[in-house]
C-alpha cells in the first residue's frame, strides 16, 4: 500500500513508516501534520476527488534541519565582475505514521439494507409460531 501525495510543491510516493525530507512545514517538532493525496494505490487504485477525499495520509514531524550548502557564482568575462553567494534550504524531516482509506458509506447502506429484511422474516416467523 502505498500513496503519492504532494507538499511543498513536490510529488513524493510514500509509504507507512518511510521517513522524507520535504520543505520547512510550519508546525512544531512532533507534531502530527495531514499530507495531501494524488493516488492511493492498494488493493484498488483511487485517483478521483472524491474517492481522494476518503483517503487520509499523516505524517510525525521529526525534525527541522538545513540542507547542504550550494555556492552560487556569477562571473562575466571580461569586465571583471564576479560575485559568490550561497544558499542553504530550509527543510523538516517527517515520518508517514498512517495511510488508510476511510470507510466508504455506500458499502454501509447495503450492509444495512440488507440486515433489515432478514430482521423483518425473522419478526413475522416469531409472530405465527
Amino acid at each position: 500500500m502505498y500513496a503519492i501525495v504532494k507538499t511543498g510543491g513536490k510529488q513524493y510516493r510514500v509509504e507507512k513508516g518511510q521517513t522524507l525530507l520535504v520543505e520547512r512545514l510550519p508546525e512544531d517538532e512532533g507534531a502530527s501534520v495531514s499530507l495531501q493525496p494524488l493516488l492511493y494505490r492498494s488493493d484498488e487504485t483511487v485517483l478521483d476527488a472524491p474517492g481522494l477525499e476518503k483517503v487520509k495520509v499523516e505524517a510525525k514531524i521529526l525534525a527541522h534541519e538545513r540542507g547542504p550548502k550550494i555556492r552560487v557564482f556569477k562571473f562575466k568575462p571580461k569586465r571583471g565582475y564576479k560575485r559568490t553567494t550561497g544558499h542553504r534550504q530550509e527543510l523538516t524531516r517527517i515520518e508517514v505514521t498512517d495511510i488508510k482509506l476511510l470507510a466508504r458509506k455506500p458499502a454501509a447502506k447495503k450492509a444495512a439494507a440488507a440486515a433489515e429484511p432478514a430482521a423483518a422474516d425473522a419478526k413475522e416467523a416469531g409472530d405465527g409460531a
